[in-house]
């Protein structure tokens, strides 16, 4: 029994010994290890602690126990199972993937707009001066497009204005030429005729039936007889006896007179028929007055404009 007690590590035979106290590897470069290789394992209940050693001859990054000699693997501070030092996640994948795609859009960009040598070897500075330039140069053709806008507008209005304003000057210029009788006019209005009887038609009998008519809304006379130019009556005619005949602003005319008078029919008739008015007053001298209503009567006759002699505007 004390023969195989004693027999030494080297042998490789004997039983082998239990031991109670934790073992700690001792350093490759010891006899002991070397023996301990051909030697049977021993049974050890206590926990055993890993030391990391060196063995001769390797580098820095080597351990032994069999450990991977490229390092790509480190023990848990735990010292439980060991895991990967270097991970990729898919998030970093992702980020790889945007940066190339940025990288490749400012090359294509960058080819894109490498034409121009100016710009490819301007400063930033100078980029932002002609970018600035450049942002002057659109506001100011902003607001010249505004500025040509608003004129036209005011030319589309002022060229509106002077057609409504010429179109109320003719029509102002046509109802003073009718009034003034420099312009013939067509309308509903009366045919007057007046026939002689004992006595022939004194002149202030017609100027009253003029009046009366002018009374009584009429815009455009004319009178005419058996022979002679019809006149155009207007605010300077005059009416004067003549042996018998009727002159009128210079024309002699004979009877029997007939006046064309262009306004509402009905006033203007009324107005002849009131009692002691035209109609009577040629009725007590034998006479006779033929009022007809017409829905046409058409006043051609022109008077002639003579300048003032006196007279001049205010304006």
């Amino acid at each position: 029994m004390s023969s195989a007690d004693d027999r030494g590590p080297g042998t490789g035979e004997g039983t082998p010994r239990i031991d109670e106290s934790p073992t700690v590897p001792l350093r490759a470069g010891d006899a002991a290890v070397a023996d301990a290789a051909t030697a049977q394992p021993r049974v050890e209940e206590s926990v055993t602690v890993p030391i990391a050693v060196s063995a001769p001859g390797a580098g820095e990054g080597e351990q032994a126990g069999g450990e991977d000699p490229g390092g790509e693997y480190e023990p848990a501070a735990t010292g439980g199972p060991r895991r990967p030092g270097r991970r990729f996640s898919s998030a970093g994948a992702v980020i790889g993937l945007l940066l190339g795609l940025l990288g490749f859009a400012l090359v294509v960009q960058l080819r894109s707009h490498g034409t121009d040598p100016e710009l490819a070897t301007a400063r930033p500075e100078d980029l932002v001066r002609m970018l600035s330039d450049l942002d002057s140069r659109s506001e100011r053709l902003r607001q010249e497009i505004a500025s040509l806008e608003a004129s036209q507008r005011q030319l589309t209005s002022g060229a509106q204005n002077r057609a409504t304003a010429l179109a109320e000057a003719r029509r102002r210029a046509d109802e003073l030429g009718i009034l003034a009788g420099t312009l013939p006019a067509r309308g509903p209005g009366l045919e007057v005729k007046f026939v002689a009887g004992s006595e022939p038609i004194a002149a202030s009998t017609v100027l009253d039936a003029v009046e009366e008519l002018r009374g009584a809304g009429a815009e455009a006379m004319q009178i005419g007889g058996a022979a002679g130019t019809p006149v155009r009556i207007v605010a300077s005619t005059y009416f004067a006896d003549s042996g018998g005949a009727l002159v009128v602003d210079g024309t002699r005319l004979t009877g029997p007179y007939t006046l064309l008078v262009i306004g509402d029919p009905q006033t203007m008739h009324t107005a002849l028929n009131i009692p002691g008015g035209v109609v009577d007053t040629v009725h007590q001298h034998g006479g006779n007055v033929i009022v007809q209503e017409s829905g046409t009567v058409g006043v051609t006759a022109l008077h002639q404009v003579s300048a003032p002699r006196y007279a001049r505007p205010v304006s």
